[in-house]
């Protein structure tokens, strides 16, 4: 179940309606001094969220968060994505990712498109993992627009091995009539595959393989800030390993709409050019950007905090009688707690009283989403109201 679908569906569950009217996923908010009840119109600024990556937010909250971030940046308006808070947040993320540039782009589809455009230029065929964004939700678009053949590997996992990149490689240079790969795509967290990374050995040894022979490397990492707090992890040092990097700015960073894309000065200008012959060179862009730049100021800390937080949930609950805890491999922020039937009976009741909100459980399987929100309550008040 995604986002939307949880939103829809599940959010403590039944009081959806009342609870999000004019509630938006959007920027982290302040913790409140302590619940209030589901009836509560500010129900959703206290709770604990165990779903999504980003924090709901109200629609008149996020306005005053603008108002608020204007005061310090009054000078953030950009003309046609040049300049203004658009042009701090891209030599923010060039910075933050190791790139010489970054690109604002509206969205993260259009950041995967020019970026796999520019790389492959006119070797016709790129590698994709199945599973990817880039293969199940763009609707064909590298193929129709950009006239690229994707050639998809690992069905139903993360990661491809690097003998199958190796081997679809050769399977292109080495057929009847010979083709060269332009680029290899990677997703890395995977949504598809609950978030998991793709590991950073796995991914040095491809793109090892892929720069010997001239094939560039671009990288989905729509949510790779969520691997904060990961023992070695640095975006920068991930990103190195790639020639793009598209990362998201309204998945958990709390604008409205929006991505970047990262690589060196000569690929971002042509990838600025590309934007506009897809018609993605809106007149402007600050709100996004004012949102994420406000969001992004200690992110990489508070998310470290929210791994260190849900590992302590998840050790906890292990050792209570009825819950198994079954973590993701490689995993972010997405793990899952098998529930005995004793501990399901009133289960929703007793996570909508303590305020926190919870998925639908699937055959007495829940999965646990960690967020921002998961620090606005102590571990122990988590785990009481998951035990009864």
């Amino acid at each position: 179940m995604d986002r939307r679908d949880f939103l829809r569906s599940s959010l403590s569950l039944g009081a959806a309606t009342g609870l999000l009217s004019g509630a938006t996923l959007f920027a982290p908010v302040a913790m409140a001094a302590s619940p209030k009840s589901p009836q509560d119109p500010q129900h959703i600024n206290d709770a604990v969220l165990l779903a999504g990556d980003d924090v709901p937010r109200y629609s008149r909250d996020i306005i005053a968060r603008v108002d608020q971030l204007l005061q310090k940046l009054d000078k953030s308006k950009d003309a046609y994505l040049k300049g203004g808070t658009v042009g701090d947040l891209e030599q923010r993320f060039a910075a933050l990712l190791g790139k010489q540039d970054a690109a604002f782009m509206p969205t993260g589809t259009l950041a995967n498109q020019v970026a796999l455009r520019l790389l492959c230029g006119e070797h016709r065929r790129a590698l994709v993992q199945q599973e990817s964004h880039v293969y199940r939700d763009e609707s064909d678009a590298v193929t129709t627009l950009s006239n690229i053949n994707l050639l998809p590997l690992a069905p139903g996992r993360a990661a491809p091995s690097f003998e199958e990149v190796e081997a679809a490689i050769t399977l292109t240079e080495k057929g009847a009539y010979p083709l060269s790969v332009g680029a290899i795509s990677l997703e890395s967290p995977v949504r598809r595959a609950d978030g998991a990374m793709l590991p950073y050995e796995l991914v040095s040894k491809i793109s090892a393989l892929a720069r010997s022979k001239g094939i560039g490397m671009h990288l989905d990492g729509a949510r790779l800030l969520l691997n904060s707090g990961a023992e070695g992890f640095s975006p920068s040092k991930y990103s190195a390993l790639f020639d793009t990097v598209y990362v998201s700015l309204y998945k958990y960073l709390g604008a409205p709409f929006g991505a970047i894309l990262a690589g060196s000065k000569e690929m971002m200008a042509k990838a600025r050019e590309t934007r506009h012959l897809f018609g993605g060179t809106v007149y402007h862009g600050w709100e996004p950007a004012l949102l994420a730049l406000g969001t992004l100021d200690g992110f990489e800390e508070r998310f470290a905090r929210v791994r260190a937080a849900g590992d302590r949930l998840l050790e906890k609950l292990s050792a209570i009688e009825g819950f198994t805890v079954e973590r993701v491999e490689h995993g972010t922020n997405i793990h899952f707690v098998h529930i005995a039937a004793d501990k399901q009976a009133g289960l929703q009741e007793r996570m909508k009283s303590a305020n926190i909100l919870i998925q639908d459980l699937e055959s007495g399987k829940l999965e646990l989403g960690f967020n921002e929100t998961l620090l606005r309550r102590d571990t122990d008040y988590i785990v009481k109201a998951f035990a009864g």
